[in-house]
């Protein structure tokens, strides 16, 4: 049975294949609920969350909570001494709420890598 929660999750297998968060640019792994928002930065290499924000706080899950919660996690990353990230949707499209998240990010000072990229 191929319903929508299996579909993103083989979506997701897939794409991280290609993104692997480091030391030096971790993986910006953001998780979309229908409640809340969720964002984690996290270094592959030893396995650990080096900084998080999400949305518990707020009523609603919409573009206005997504803009404010792009902006807190690069405050989280800065003050966890990230600039650097590679950008994990976690096999959702990139657009609307997931693509807020980024560009707050972005607007906030974080800079997006290609996960092709090699440093």
């Amino acid at each position: 049975m191929f319903n929508r929660k299996v579909q993103r999750a083989k979506r997701h297998l897939r794409l991280r294949q290609r993104v692997v968060g480091t030391a030096e640019r971790p993986r910006m792994s953001i998780c979309i609920t229908n409640k809340n928002m969720y964002v984690q930065f996290i270094d592959d290499a030893c396995g650990k969350t080096l900084a998080q924000a999400n949305s518990l706080k707020e009523k609603a899950a919409n573009m206005e909570t997504a803009k404010s919660l792009g902006t807190a996690a690069a405050e989280a990353a800065k003050s966890a001494g990230i600039s650097n990230v590679v950008v994990d949707r976690g096999g959702f499209k990139y657009t609307g709420r997931v693509a807020a998240i980024v560009e707050a990010a972005v607007a906030a000072g974080l800079s997006i890598v290609s996960s092709k990229e090699e440093n």
